[in-house]
């Protein structure tokens, strides 16, 4: 059959008119589906209330990380809540807590305002809370660089093992009185306190320079308004999420804070006071001194006059005490309390450690920080108690300041997101048998995993620009510590029934009731009078 031109061109106008009508007809398809992708949100959990929100659920006396949990199991690991009048998106997968801190890194950088962190943190001064900006780059790059440096870290290790031999001494005096009254073989001990005291020791005098006594007047009261200001970073502000009731204080909690804020203060700022006429201001004498508040001293004294415009410089060096007592004091204490409960629970893994700092320490010495990196079984342990008992379980919350896309969907500016540690951390999709206690996974299927941001499964420190800077510095307080128990005491459960393990109520996942422990020397008695 011939082909003429004569015919192509007698269709050339009924094609082309075809293809406009065709290309048209997928433009309007196109935006149709791009609008609908942009607008696509992520489910919402039902039970929403008018008003409150979710408020009402995640109030009740089932814990909230639970509660958030239940919820995935409905509506997937990635979902949204109103509390009050915030939207709040709640993810608990690695895969897409990974999209948030890698991807969306810079579009969750700022953090929600609360009441609490105005009135006890010197109105956002505390870099940990401060929102995303100019002021916050700048702080953390000094905390960084120069407060919690590998290098300072290193520096302090005199201060945690002195303060560790002094405490492990008490422990061991206590059991000489108890046999000398009772002829008893061991001692109850409340471990939830001692952690406490210990901890809080080492990080006032690295703040201060100074030792601050359980037994005197100012400990009693230092330690009485810090359990008080942890108490009140925990409580519920309601015009924290509904704002026109701003007028409100609801349970006196704004007032508490406010008094909190004022008692913290005096003692930071007399300890600032102390170190500046110890040195006299001098930045020869400051040079090479190991104090958190020396060291912030001089950083400020050599800062250009525009580097801090609307901050004054004692506020900073006020709030960074805060910082790092706030984040080193409650976290480290309760995973300490959490690990020992359950090794009590599992005692096996105690002799298995022990066992291992026989080996590559002895018991003609104490073991040292150098000894920890031979310690795999104990490093195993830690990570175990980090992933069944994240100090925070649900991260600390993050705020997006622009808009970004999550696991598909679009997240408007001004969404909260929190992370459900708990529930990401016993994923059965990334752990074998989630809720048991197996240390021995971090030495086989999990032996590349560490805890420092880089793995999304295991996140305790949180991750992306905003995750904790004093990681080094717990770990090597967490391992010390747990090592020097276990090597210098026999601990035993004081019952025949398994250690509580119930959770309380508050911002940190600490246990609902004291751990008491019996507790026996297992060196020589001349091994506990070293260094203290």
């Amino acid at each position: 059959m011939e082909f003429h031109l004569s015919q192509l061109s007698a269709i050339t106008p009924t094609t082309y008119l075809s293809f406009i009508l065709l290309a048209f007809l997928l433009h309007v398809i196109n935006r149709k589906m791009a609008k609908r992708g942009k607008n696509r949100k992520p489910p919402q959990a039902k039970g929403a209330w008018p008003i409150i929100g979710h408020l009402h659920l995640l109030g009740g006396p089932e814990l909230p990380h639970n509660v958030l949990g239940n919820m995935a199991d409905k509506h997937g690991p990635i979902f949204t809540i109103k509390l009050g009048v915030h939207q709040v998106l709640v993810v608990s997968n690695a895969d897409i807590a990974k999209e948030c801190f890698t991807t969306n890194d810079k579009a969750f950088a700022s953090r929600p305002k609360a009441t609490a962190v105005e009135l006890m943190a010197y109105n956002y001064a505390v870099f940990g809370f401060a929102p995303y900006g100019d002021y916050w780059r700048k702080m953390r790059k000094i905390i960084v660089l120069e407060v919690l440096s590998q290098r300072q870290v290193e520096s302090l290790e005199h201060v945690r093992v002195s303060e560790l031999r002094a405490s492990v001494t008490d422990i061991y005096e206590a059991w000489i009185n108890n046999k000398r009254c009772s002829n008893s073989g061991k001692v109850k001990v409340d471990m939830s306190q001692w952690l406490g005291n210990y901890l809080l020791n080492i990080l006032v005098r690295i703040n201060s320079g100074r030792r601050l006594s359980s037994n005197n007047e100012e400990g009693v009261r230092f330690q009485r308004v810090v359990r008080k200001f942890f108490e009140l970073l925990g409580a519920f502000v309601v015009s924290d999420y509904i704002p026109y009731l701003n007028w409100v204080d609801m349970g006196g909690y704004k007032k508490a804070m406010k008094q909190t804020g004022k008692e913290l203060d005096m003692f930071f700022e007399q300890w600032l006071k102390e170190r500046r006429l110890i040195h006299g201001g001098s930045a020869q004498e400051l040079e090479g001194s190991q104090v958190f508040i020396d060291v912030l001293i001089k950083i400020l004294q050599d800062a250009s006059e525009d580097e801090f415009p609307d901050v004054d410089h004692d506020i900073i060096i006020k709030s960074t005490c805060l910082q790092l007592l706030a984040a080193g004091l409650d976290t480290t204490a309760i995973t300490l309390t959490w690990a020992l409960s359950l090794l009590l629970n599992n005692p096996k893994s105690i002799e298995i450690a022990q066992h291992e700092i026989d080996e590559h320490v002895g018991k003609d010495r104490l073991v040292e920080e150098s000894d920890l990196k031979n310690l795999v079984y104990l490093d195993a342990i830690i990570k175990e108690t980090f992933r069944l008992f994240p100090a925070g379980p649900l991260s600390v919350p993050h705020e997006s300041v622009e808009e970004c896309i999550v696991g598909g969907y679009n997240i408007p500016i001004g969404t909260r997101l929190l992370v459900n540690l708990k529930k990401m951390h016993r994923d059965p999709n990334a752990w074998s048998e989630p809720d048991k206690f197996q240390p021995e996974r971090f030495l086989k299927t999990k032996k590349d995993i560490d805890v420092k941001g880089k793995h999304f499964e295991l996140l305790p420190f949180g991750g992306g620009r905003r995750i904790c800077p004093g990681v080094s510095f717990a770990l090597q307080a967490l391992h010390l510590t747990l090592a020097s128990l276990i090597q210098q005491f026999t601990l035993k459960n004081p019952t025949n029934e398994p250690i509580d393990m119930r959770e309380s109520h508050g911002l940190s996942s600490s246990k609902a009731t004291p751990l008491e422990v019996l507790v026996a020397p297992r060196l020589s008695s001349n091994m506990y009078h070293v260094g203290s």
